[in-house]
């Protein structure tokens, strides 16, 4: 029997996953490669999967699990809720031997010691197949936000080692063939970062949808970061270019705000860690980085990727999350995992989607992906609802959890109400290769159930869900058959949305966006009624102005929109690709 069960972060690298699982090695790993750049990870420390290993032996609970799983029906979804409750049980009530509560104790009086008396600290799961190149388990298991005292830490460690069998961890198990018990759990306890007077969310060090690979990804949030994963606000979204970046040319390409219509907070009440409380209206309407901070992180997205990618020995686009201490203002990065939805598509092949009809919009929001589908809306209020949705239909709510996986698996197409592309039904509509629409407002009060409709997602950036079932195409191209001619290929882009889809697809440049078509389309406000807006006399364009209007200098909208920065250049040249793809704005 293992003699210690407990491994600090600073003594823990991505070699050591089979005893402290992904999640909790690539913390350690982490710690070693930002200290020299000034990055920052939270210290803790993790319970090693030997700790789950030998309380299930010590009780002999393991023929007992084996009996439970060996015969499951994993579609039968009231007998997985049974057979999983006991097994959570049989691991609970394993992990709370004396051995393992003492060192449990001992280590987080450790912590205290470093980070203070009853510091606050987040407990979560680290499994040993966890955040690996081909399976994330991203939302699996449970985790546990602004735990403090021994008590309370040893109650969240054994509530975390027991969700190794939660319902959705199981289907999870059975689809991406893994054997549940090949597979342990660590437990990883991690000082909070006061994100709740902050900020947080996530990046991804490349373009969701497209694949795009050349651009880093920054979404973000005001308050602690459950509500970005879990889809219950609308996020602010940056985009950095990395080559520009890595030559010196350091400035944030695009920055849509979004609604953070929520933020997470410690609780104030008793028996609760955290609540949810509404953003005040002036921190809805500002972003919750800076440009300096967006640039800071895309640094050591950057920086991350590399370390992975050489480790790996190929390239790996990397799931990364942030968070910003309100009491000291800094950054720091809480995870990091390999990307495993965009970066795994087939680079040999590409599919296009094309409507092939018209018919009222009902809905818009942001697209995951660029497939379009049709199907019978199912409006789902809660997890009690799930039963009634049938194979084929589409998801309709205000937002998704991880619970709900078996039954997103078998939907048509996914639409929920808030979120933005780095949310639970996102991350899921990308591993199952589903049409979703998310952050779209008015979708549960214009979609009823039973009605017929289109989700399509191939237009670009925004996803929109037409009325009744619209005819569509799907062309499939093999790239490796496909002849390259002599002379190249350049595409003119029209519409700045559709650079990194198009960047994807076989050609030799995507060239120079005509100026006119930015401020129609991107910027949606001509830009003398920026300079002179005494002289715009109509209600209603004042009115459209002041929404598209968040900086104090309405001025400088254009500028900043168009080129990412407060300075006006003369040429910016914004993308250069690995396809050599160009997006630029040119004055003359």
């Amino acid at each position: 029997m293992n003699d210690h069960y407990v491994r600090w972060f600073e003594d823990v690298r991505l070699k050591d996953v089979p005893e402290v699982g992904g999640k909790t090695a690539s913390l350690g790993e982490l710690s070693a490669l930002l200290a020299a750049d000034g990055g920052r990870v939270p210290d803790g420390f993790a319970l090693t999967a030997e700790a789950y290993r030998d309380a299930l032996t010590a009780t002999g609970a393991w023929q007992e699990l084996r009996s439970l799983l060996s015969d499951l029906d994993h579609h039968n979804v009231a007998l997985l809720a049974e057979r999983a409750a006991a097994a959570r049980k049989l691991v609970y009530d394993a992990t709370g031997n004396n051995r393992l509560t003492r060192e449990i104790a001992n280590a987080y009086r450790g912590l205290e010691g470093k980070c203070g008396a009853g510091v606050a600290v987040a407990v979560r799961s680290s499994a040993t197949a966890e955040d690996l190149p081909n399976a994330s388990f991203a939302g699996q298991h449970e985790s546990f936000l602004n735990v403090r005292g021994e008590t309370a830490v040893i109650e969240a460690c054994r509530r975390c080692f027991a969700s190794i069998f939660t319902d959705r961890a199981i289907v999870y198990r059975i689809d991406n063939g893994f054997d549940h018990f090949k597979v342990a759990l660590s437990v990883g306890v991690m000082k909070m970062v006061r994100a709740d007077l902050g900020a947080s969310g996530v990046i991804f060090t490349l373009d969701t949808e497209s694949g795009f690979c050349d651009v880093v990804f920054v979404t973000g949030i005001w308050g602690l970061g459950e509500n970005i994963v879990q889809g219950k606000v609308d996020p602010d979204e940056f985009y950095v270019h990395k080559p520009t970046f890595r030559k010196g040319f350091r400035a944030v390409l695009s920055r849509a705000l979004g609604g953070k219509q929520m933020q997470l907070i410690y609780a104030s009440r008793r028996g609760a860690t955290t609540e949810n409380m509404p953003t005040p209206k002036a921190a809805r309407e500002c972003f919750c980085l800076t440009d300096a901070e967006v640039l800071e992180l895309a640094g050591y997205a950057i920086r991350i990727e590399d370390h992975y990618s050489k480790l790996a020995g190929r390239p790996t686009p990397m799931d990364i999350e942030w968070a910003k201490d309100g009491e000291d203002g800094r950054l720091y990065i809480v995870q990091a995992r390999p990307e495993t939805a965009a970066s795994r598509r087939a680079p040999n092949a590409f599919e296009i989607y094309t409507l092939k009809g018209a018919g009222p919009v009902l809905a818009t929001g942001r697209a995951v992906g660029e497939k379009i589908a049709s199907g019978k809306v199912r409006i789902v209020a809660g997890a009690h609802q799930l039963a009634a949705f049938q194979p084929g239909e589409v998801l309709v709510a205000e937002s998704t959890s991880p619970d709900w996986e078996p039954v997103m698996k078998t939907a048509a197409a996914i639409v929920t109400r808030r979120g933005g592309r780095t949310c639970h039904a996102a991350i899921v509509a990308r591993e199952l290769g589903l049409p979703a629409v998310v952050g779209a407002e008015d979708a549960v009060e214009k979609l009823a159930t039973g009605t017929s409709v289109t989700v399509s997602c191939a237009d670009g950036e925004i996803g929109k869900v037409y009325d009744r079932e619209l005819p569509f195409e799907v062309i499939r191209i093999a790239l490796d058959a496909l002849p390259r001619p002599r002379t190249q290929i350049m595409v003119n882009l029209g519409d700045p949305e559709l650079a990194y889809h198009t960047a994807m697809l076989p050609n030799d440049g995507v060239g120079l966006a005509r100026m006119e078509f930015i401020i129609n389309q991107h910027i949606g406000v001509h830009p003398m009624a920026l300079v002179h807006p005494e002289k715009v006399t109509s209600k209603k364009a004042q009115a459209a102005i002041a929404r598209l209007v968040h900086l104090p200098a309405t001025s400088r909208f254009l500028c900043r929109q168009a080129f990412g920065g407060d300075r006006y250049d003369r040429r910016c040249l914004l993308s250069e690709a690995r396809h050599r793809a160009v997006v630029g704005f040119q004055d003359q």
